[in-house]
């Protein structure tokens, strides 16, 4: 089955919303009734104290992970007690892969899994990688993308 011919192939819309405050770095975020504080880098003169959109990114690939790897498991009938990603990404401004826009210079993935086989945990990392367009985004405009996985 191509992915024209699935039944979830319709096009799927995503809209978030976000806000300077009061407070010189921080930002007011939502996503449907979600709110959130965001804020920058400390080195940007920013409170630093809440997640900085770096780490939204981050936690937006990890989370893609863990939830795609639980679906494909669960179609595909695998065994599948449970998955734990570990994201890391680093931006370093002297190093960067594309001179028009900043990107992270590299992004790693530790992913462990609970309940499959070796080999199956190694499809279903396969199938988490064809299918999650954040992590898609990120290989495509990060330096380097390293993902790792083993089986608990």
């Amino acid at each position: 089955m191509t992915k024209a011919q699935h039944p979830d192939s319709a096009p799927r819309s995503y809209e978030a919303h976000a806000a300077s405050t009061a407070i010189f770095g921080r930002v007011a975020a939502a996503v449907r009734s979600h709110r959130l504080t965001v804020d920058g880098p400390v080195r940007n003169g920013a409170p630093g104290e809440a997640p900085t959109p770096g780490e939204l990114v981050l936690v937006a690939v990890a989370s893609c992970a863990a939830e795609v790897l639980q679906v494909l498991a669960h179609d595909g009938a695998v065994p599948f007690a449970g998955a734990a990603v570990t994201a890391r990404g680093v931006i370093d401004l002297a190093a960067q892969p594309r001179a028009d826009v900043t990107v992270f210079s590299s992004v790693e993935l530790d992913i462990v899994l609970r309940g499959p086989s070796a080999e199956q945990a190694a499809g279903l990392v396969a199938g988490f990688q064809r299918r999650c367009p954040v992590y898609g985004s990120l290989a495509v405009a990060s330096g380097r993308m390293a993902v790792r996985h083993c089986v608990e």
